[in-house]
């Protein structure tokens, strides 16, 4: 059984005592493909430190998180645009509007996410979007965006079903996690009603471990739970549930 974890900070300093304890834990319970996003030109050499580490596993994204996406995010566009024209990236992530802890810099998140949407479309790259109490400016940007060479994840939805359809309307696949295992998580209700092709899956570690492990570090052994509760959700056995994800993931990233 292959299982892909389609977001994971691997190479988070949360990891920096037992990374590759964790990584093998992750091996040996079936995932083996690890796609990792940026967060900005801090993190990069961390990043390339972890693909060096794990070439036949690990594959990297390159992008401005929004919460990075300060007075000088200019200067850090210009970074992520350097890296994507010296080599291969399988997506520009993770990129998109958070405004859950700081409304001030909005229109620069919203100028910085169009910027990198098109640096996506001109390499025909996927994105991979973040969005966190933005669904209205997320989907605004999108909306002008609009077209074939526009495809990627929405990473770690949380929103209600007609947002999971207008989602898809951009040729977006939803990234689903820990949140699924939630008691107030809410995105179980409705799941069953999006087709599993639509869907891909991942952790966001460190981040959002889901149940047992709510409010623990997370990492991407536990992607296991979340295939576990979609089998539920799905009524499908989990080995299929992890081949579709796989092959959707495929369709996103290209291998």
């Amino acid at each position: 059984m292959t299982i892909t974890d389609t977001h994971t900070h691997l190479y988070s300093a949360a990891f920096d005592q037992d990374r590759d304890a964790m990584m093998q834990r992750a091996l040996d319970a079936g995932v083996s493909r690890f796609f990792v996003p940026a967060i900005d030109s801090g993190h990069t050499q961390a990043m390339l430190a972890l693909e060096a580490a794990y070439p036949e596993h690990v594959f990297l994204m390159m992008g401005l998180h929004p919460t990075s996406v300060k007075g000088n995010y200019l200067e850090e566009l210009a970074l992520v645009e350097e890296w994507l024209a010296k080599r291969r990236f399988h997506a520009v992530g993770e990129i998109g509007i958070d405004l859950y802890w700081d409304q001030s810099f909005l229109r620069q998140q919203q100028d910085a996410f169009l910027r990198q949407i098109r640096l996506a479309k001109g390499q025909g790259l996927p994105i991979v979007i973040h969005c966190r109490e933005a669904f209205d400016e997320v989907f605004e940007v999108l909306e002008g965006e609009r077209g074939e060479n526009l495809f990627g994840i929405f990473h770690c939805f949380t929103g209600d079903l007609e947002q999971a359809k207008r989602a898809l309307s951009f040729n977006m696949k939803l990234g689903i996690g820990g949140v699924a295992t939630f008691k107030n998580g809410k995105i179980d209700r409705f799941l069953d009603q999006i087709d599993l092709g639509d869907i891909v899956l991942e952790t966001d570690s460190p981040y959002l471990a889901p149940a047992p492990y709510r409010g623990k570090r997370n990492e991407s052994s536990y992607i296991i739970k979340v295939l576990e509760k979609l089998s539920t959700i799905y009524n499908r056995p989990q080995g299929e549930i992890a081949a579709v994800t796989t092959e959707n993931s495929k369709m996103i990233f290209g291998i």
